[in-house]
């Protein structure tokens, strides 16, 4: 059975949500100087830059990334699960109603990855951050975030 992990960067993504709505001091704990120069503007004032909301932007179409892949491998276990004892001939409505569960958390996983995939184009082209040829973006935005990204658990997990 699949088990749900948490999002790695949460603490980090409300973090930024708070500080674009609120602009208070900067987060704790302090920004790299990568994450610095592309997420707050130079004028010393700590304002967040335009960059900082794609950014807040991708952190939540990877979350959902995420959640599509775990409801999509949710829904085919517990099929399988059934399938396995299902009887030759036609399915019975239960079985249905699983394969249009699973059918309907692919349809969720694909737009939650073209979500993701168009997230990320506009972040990487308001942080000016070049992507590497013959790298795909998803792929590349995905590493970045691994190796930019503050990771932890959220307070209270």
């Amino acid at each position: 059975m699949a088990t749900r992990k948490p999002f790695p960067h949460a603490d980090f993504l409300s973090q930024l949500e708070q500080l674009s709505q609120s602009r208070p001091s900067l987060p704790d704990p302090p920004l790299s100087p990568l994450l610095s120069g592309i997420l707050l503007a130079s004028d010393a004032r700590g304002e967040l830059t335009n960059a900082a909301g794609h950014l807040i932007q991708l952190l939540k179409a990877q979350q959902a990334v995420l959640q599509a892949a775990f409801d999509t491998e949710l829904a085919a276990d517990e099929l399988r699960r059934y399938q396995k004892f299902a009887k030759p001939g036609q399915p019975s409505p239960h079985i249905v109603q699983l394969r249009q569960r699973q059918a309907a958390a692919r349809q969720a996983s694909s737009l939650s990855r073209q979500a993701f995939i168009k997230a990320a184009a506009a972040f990487v082209r308001e942080a000016d951050i070049e992507v590497p040829p013959r790298v795909a973006l998803e792929a590349f935005v995905t590493s970045w975030i691994e190796a930019n990204i503050p990771a932890g658990s959220p307070p209270g997990d």
